[in-house]
Order: C-alpha cells, then structure tokens, then sequence
C-alpha cells in the first residue's frame, strides 16, 4: 500500500509523529479525566448529603464559592416550621492543620455527629467522627502528607487524631476534613454559628411546600431543594475550571492540527515526481487526496493505539507522585477524545493536500 511505503521510507519521522499524536491525545484525555475527578470530588459531599432541602445565607447560593452565615436561632425557627423532622448544623471553613512543621490547608465541615448528617460521604479506611477529639480526613490528602489513620495532626493549639480517610471529598484544589461541629466551632471563637442547615422532611409531606414556609417565614435564608442546590455548585465548579480546560484541550488540538499538516506538507514534496506520475498517467485528484488523507489517519490511529495503552500507567504515576489528582478515565471519554483527534486529523490533511494542485504532470518528465 502506496502511503504505507512512504510513511516507512522516514521511520524516525514517522515515530516522532505518533509520539507527538500519542501526547496530544493523551493531554486531552487526562484534562476529561481531571474535570470528572474535580466535578466528582468537588460536589460528592453535597450529591450523598441526604438532605431535601438546604437553607443557607440569602446572599448564598451554593457553598464552593459562596459564604454562608447562619446562628443557631434560625435552626430554632427551620424546626418549628411545620413539616420538618430535622434540621442538622454544618460549618464549612478553610483551615490549617499541621503535621509536624508541615502545614496542609483544608476545608473543614464541622457536623453534628450525633446525627450523622453532613458528614463524610464515604469511609475507605478507619471510623466515622465520634467525639471532638477525632478527624476524618480525605484519602488524597492524607496520601500526599504521609497522614495515617490514628496519626495525631495539630488544628490551632489542640491535637486530633485521625479516626478515618473519607472518599469522594477531593476537589483537586482543595480537600474536605470532617470534625464534630463544637469543635468547628471553637476554631473560629463562635459557638453559635453555621453555614447551613441540611433539612430532612417527614414523610409524605410535599418538600417545596415547606421549601416555601420556611423561605416565607425566615427572612435572611434561602432555601433550595436537593437538586436545585446539587446544580447550583456544579456550575460555580464548571464557571470556574471549564475555560482553563477549554483552553489547555485548544492549545493541544491546535499543537496536534500543526503537526500534522507540517509532516504531510513534508511529504508531499518529497513525494512530489511520484504524484506527477500519477498525475500523468490519469489519477484523479481524488486519488490524490485518499493518499495523503490516509497517511495521516495510519498516523493517528497509531498515535491513540500508544496513547489509549500508556495512559493507565500515566494514570497511576501522576496519582503516584501526586496523589491529590484523582484521574478518573473512562471508555467514553477515548472515544470523544479519538473523535476530536480524527476530526483535526481530516481537517490537517485538507490544508496539507491543497499543495498538490501546484503539481502538474509535466514535473514526471524534467
């Protein structure tokens, strides 16, 4: 086959070009794989939280990027509103904890144990929170600060043990902590503060009606459904890393397009006798085409074959080295990447081939 014969005539032309498809491919795989794990970790605590209804700060609409002030009289009042079986407390904050003289930020949700409500979505290792004195950490952070369930970490002036690793609660930038709420509490000097309440409805009454009530009824507070609220922080996490990735997948596409057409430009001029051969003896210029359109395909289904092969074990060394990102692949998403990539593939080899209508069959006779 004519435009495997000349792919082979330059071998090491030929690898490079794979590797460099292969490491495109790659990129835009491993930022799919990226904003899955963040838009997993980010929202996961607030997906399995089990509540109807949370009632935070009006001026609030979600808690990733949204400050939320609440006392516990506006807890008083979210209980006595008609159709609430309960109203559980939680404090989200940034913090800082140490281990030894290394300091490690974290995003701190203070629960009331008692309920179990607002706490860690899943335990891989260890316990849940049971006293003031015990911490439930997220499994990449503790990985990436050598923290081991029963290790002491210091928060402020007081020691906590760590009593378990949670999963699910790694937002890529940041990762969830869990304490008892007083002790939450007790960090920032206010006992009698929150972020929100997570309100469970009692059964058979209809939610957006005590939704209503109590947006009625407490003035300061909005309040959102499960769902509503669920959509609300997967779009300020979306705002907030979508375009970066859009950027970055941009720049890879247009670094694979450049290739492409650079190396079968390359080709057509070194190749340029034999397609004014074929132009004289009849070849359409269909013909044409489908040589240069098929090199650059062999090109790239080799390129996603190395790609699809090495990335799981790029996976597990990034996790490795860096175990706050969490990469989550999937078989759909190579195939959405393999169709962008043949996409730019076909687009490459359209641009490159507009350099055969310059040759004419004359050339096959000087």
């Amino acid at each position: 086959m004519y435009p495997i014969r000349i792919l082979i005539r330059q071998p090491l032309r030929s690898l490079l070009t794979v590797g460099g498809i292969a490491l495109c491919f790659v990129l835009m795989l491993f930022l799919l794989s990226i904003y899955r794990a963040v838009s997993d970790g980010s929202v996961e605590y607030i997906r399995q939280s089990k509540a109807d209804l949370w009632v935070i700060q009006s001026s609030a609409t979600n808690i990733l990027r949204g400050s939320s002030i609440l006392s516990t009289a506006h807890g008083s009042l979210v209980r006595e509103t008609r159709g609430v079986a309960e109203a559980s407390p939680v404090l989200l904050i940034l913090t800082t904890l140490w281990r030894g003289e290394e300091p490690a930020t974290v995003f701190l949700a203070g629960f009331d144990a008692a309920a179990g409500v607002g706490g860690p979505p899943r335990i891989v290792a260890g316990g849940n929170v049971r006293t003031d004195d015990e911490l439930v950490l997220d499994r990449s952070f503790a990985a990436k600060y050598g923290i081991r369930v029963g290790d002491v970490v210091r928060l402020q002036n007081d020691s906590l043990r760590v009593c378990g690793l949670s999963e699910g609660t790694n937002a890529f930038v940041i990762q969830y902590g869990f304490a008892t709420l007083r002790r939450t509490q007790a960090l920032i000097g206010v006992p009698s503060i929150v972020t929100g309440y997570l309100v469970r409805c009692n059964p058979g009454v209809n939610v957006d009606s005590v939704r209503r009530s109590i947006a009625e009824e407490i003035p300061g507070v909005a309040v959102y459904d499960h769902e509503t609220f669920l959509r609300n922080n997967i779009h300020e996490m979306e705002s907030g890393l979508m375009p970066i990735l859009y950027a970055i997948a941009a720049i890879g596409g247009i670094v694979l397009g450049t290739i492409l057409i650079l190396l079968l430009s390359v080709i057509i001029l070194e190749s340029r006798r034999d397609f004014a051969v074929m132009r004289a003896i009849g070849a359409p210029s269909s013909h044409l085409a489908g040589i240069i359109h098929a090199q650059a395909l062999l090109l790239s289904l080799a390129g996603i074959a190395v790609a699809v092969t090495a990335f799981p074990f790029l996976a597990q060394l990034i996790e490795l080295l860096s175990p706050e990102v969490s990469v989550h692949g999937s078989m759909l998403q190579a195939a959405e990447v393999s169709t962008v990539v043949l996409g730019i593939t076909l687009f490459s080899g359209w641009i490159a081939m507009r350099r055969i209508r310059s040759i004419y069959p004359m050339e096959a006779f000087s």
